[in-house]
């Protein structure tokens, strides 16, 4: 997923987007245990994805914060 495509979604929609990021970690880790995974790249990539999501998020609450601290 592209950054900017993260920056036009909702924050009701980042945080669903990072619940399921979480999710699909957890199981590509639970999978990569067993050594049922096929594709272990997708591990980084999701993970890459729940950062942008985060990074995002962390600069709309900032950017709320700075708001509200010059009125």
């Amino acid at each position: 997923m592209k950054y900017t495509d993260i920056k036009a979604m909702s924050d009701e929609e980042l945080s669903k987007k990072l619940e399921e990021g979480r999710a699909e970690l957890f199981n590509l880790r639970f999978q990569m245990a067993t050594s049922q995974l096929d594709n272990t790249a997708r591990v980084k990539t999701v993970k890459r994805d729940i950062a942008r999501v985060q990074t995002e998020m962390r600069s709309r609450q900032i950017a709320a914060e700075s708001a509200a601290d010059q009125k």
